[in-house]
């Protein structure tokens, strides 16, 4: 492909995303229908001009112009008049061609362009496809091997799976770099092993590790190369750039999600977003808005984190990547799920996610059970807020849940959905198997995945409790899950990444402790839970029916009178919500003897 077809593709491509017409493209940047779509078609060079009106237009932040074929430093105008040399301001938009990206040689270059073109759209696949014939293209070189490595990374994996195929690739990048101290190649290894370490931080148990490499080698790995990074740094302020800088911080923040504390992680996101504003490169500002949005919600700032996704929506509609239009709208029904919005959630759970998702994997966008992962876990949780599990329970969508029986989060789902439509005794046997599993629970890592999957297992229980008689082996599993939970108390508990806020980590920890026969634990926990929640009336009406379970337990008369009051306004919460699972417990509890 020569450079003049590599732009024509490249404005085309853009153009379709931004869901424009050509006759529309030709009137924002006043140049004629005919004449753009000779140039779109690869039978006519764009002059600068064209380029800087396009590149504004479209919100391509200088993508365009780095294509823009070599040639004399003349602009033509719509009639090929010579309109002279230099820069051109589109509006009040200055704008100029980006420096060569590479320099490894044109053939391995356009590949390169034309992969990050493809990623910046969502077109994981595609772009994936690019860097590995950059990486063919690259011969013997190590260094541009290693930089088509380092791109080829950015592509998501499946949830829960290692890469082996990259991270063999990775291997033989970073041994061919071993020996060399030039500032290239230090820049490059480390960014190599930032992605190796979150690879390997991927899998999600023994069955999906890297044999000899289980996540905590991953976890270990980042924070050495976190530490190289920052040493690196102090002696030579210059030696790595600000995208390599965002590259090494995005992986290794990744490779720590299920490792380190939630606070630990705001602090290398919030970096992160600062170095991606000051490189300008739109991947990272984008990866940078999601990975800060996550960190927020965790640790209960949910404020700043509603501001950082309107950020983000900004930066969704200027790239018209359709990857970013995903991640925001699934931003959005995570933010309506937790907010009590559930007809808001519902529009687009079950209606437009499922239409993207679907064009996305027919494309081969990115790797398709990240999408259905994202799309069933906000659609269970739905379901579960509006104490409609059943329909879920009886229709195929559930076998995706049975199916994923490898991560577990969803084995603790598959708990919880047989509990709330009845089959305890199944539910029972869930838990039992997945004990067996883990170690009785004390071989899940301290945070990340593992935490919602306790407060998923904490609903279990508590429901196990309430409706039956819990057998007494359950018991035993009870102190790890309180230990892993009471380690997140100020925390909110985020299933995916992200897909649901499942609720203050206090409130699970609550639970486990009525279920272990200590209201009085229980109310403390609650008080806690409280405090991240008092915003959100869904959550408070949650919060104010374990409360009237806990005092009720606790006995007095004055207790039971408090009680009431509070099953009482979280009925009324929940009819107003439509949460008729809930309005259904609140009911039972004011009409239990206990409660008279």
């Amino acid at each position: 492909m020569t450079p003049q077809e590599e732009f024509a593709e490249a404005l085309r491509v853009r153009r379709e995303a931004a869901g424009l017409s050509l006759a529309e493209l030709a009137r924002r940047v006043h140049y004629s229908k005919s004449y753009l779509s000779r140039v779109e078609n690869g039978l006519r060079p764009p002059g600068r001009l064209l380029a800087e009106r396009c590149d504004a237009a479209l919100r391509a932040d200088g993508a365009l112009l780095a294509l823009l074929p070599p040639g004399p430093e003349r602009d033509e105008g719509p009639d090929g008049t010579a309109d002279g040399p230099g820069r051109r301001t589109v509006g009040s938009l200055a704008v100029a061609a980006r420096p060569h990206p590479g320099g490894y040689g044109a053939a391995y270059d356009q590949h390169i362009r034309r992969g990050d073109t493809r990623h910046l759209l969502g077109e994981m696949y595609e772009a994936g496809r690019h860097y590995q014939a950059a990486y063919e293209a690259a011969g013997g070189d190590a260094l541009a091997r290693a930089h088509a490595v380092v791109r080829s990374a950015r592509r998501w994996s499946d949830p829960g799976q290692v890469d082996r195929d990259l991270l063999f690739r990775i291997d033989a990048c970073l041994a061919g770099l071993a020996d060399r101290a030039d500032p290239p190649a230090v820049e490059l290894r480390l960014q190599l092993t930032a992605h190796r370490a979150k690879k390997l931080a991927m899998a999600i148990g023994y069955d999906t590790a890297m044999t000899g490499a289980e996540p905590r080698t991953g976890a270990r790995q980042a924070r050495l190369t976190l530490a190289e990074l920052r040493e690196t740094v102090r002696r030579d302020p210059g030696l790595i750039g600000d995208e390599a800088h965002c590259e090494i911080l995005t992986e290794t923040r990744w490779a720590l999600y299920d490792f380190a504390p939630a606070r630990e992680l705001l602090a290398l996101s919030s970096e992160l977003r600062d170095l991606a504003v000051r490189s300008r490169s739109a991947y990272f500002q984008g990866e940078a808005l999601v990975a800060l949005a996550i960190d927020q919600l965790r640790t209960g700032r949910v404020p700043a984190a509603e501001a950082t996704v309107s950020v983000h929506r900004e930066y969704a509609a200027r790239h018209r990547s359709r990857l970013a239009h995903w991640q925001q709208r699934t931003l959005d029904a995570l933010l309506s799920l937790w907010r009590g919005e559930f007809a808001a959630a519902a529009r687009w759970i079950l209606g437009e996610a499922g239409e993207v998702a679907a064009a996305m994997e027919a494309g081969l966008s990115m790797p398709a059970d990240a999408l259905g992962q994202t799309v069933l876990g906000q659609e269970f949780w739905l379901r579960h807020e509006q104490g409609r599990l059943a329909e879920l329970f009886a229709s195929p969508r559930m076998a995706g849940v049975q199916q994923r029986g490898y991560f577990p989060v969803w084995r603790a789902g598959l708990a919880l959905a047989l509990c709330e439509t009845g089959r305890y005794e199944q539910a029972v046997d869930q838990v039992r198997a997945f004990a067996a599993d883990t170690d009785g629970f004390t071989r899940l890592p301290p945070s990340g995945w593992s935490v919602p999957t306790a407060a998923i297992l904490a609903l279990v229980c508590a429901e196990l409790a309430e409706r039956t008689e819990a057998p007494a082996d359950l018991t035993a599993y009870v102190p790890p899950l309180r230990a892993l939970l009471d380690a997140h108390g100020d925390d909110l508990v985020l299933a995916g990444w992200p897909t649901v806020l499942l609720g203050p980590a206090a409130r699970f920890s609550a639970l486990l402790a009525l279920a272990a026969g200590e209201p009085e634990t229980a109310l403390g926990h609650l008080g806690r839970a409280v405090r991240l929640a008092r915003r959100y009336p869904a959550q408070m009406a949650r919060l104010r029916l374990d409360e009237a379970r806990a005092r009720l337990r606790a006995g007095s008369p004055a207790a039971r009178a408090t009680a009431h009051d509070l099953a009482r306004t979280a009925l009324g919460t929940a009819r107003e919500l439509g949460m008729a699972g809930l309005a259904r417990d609140c009911r039972e509890l004011l009409t239990s003897p206990a409660a008279r």
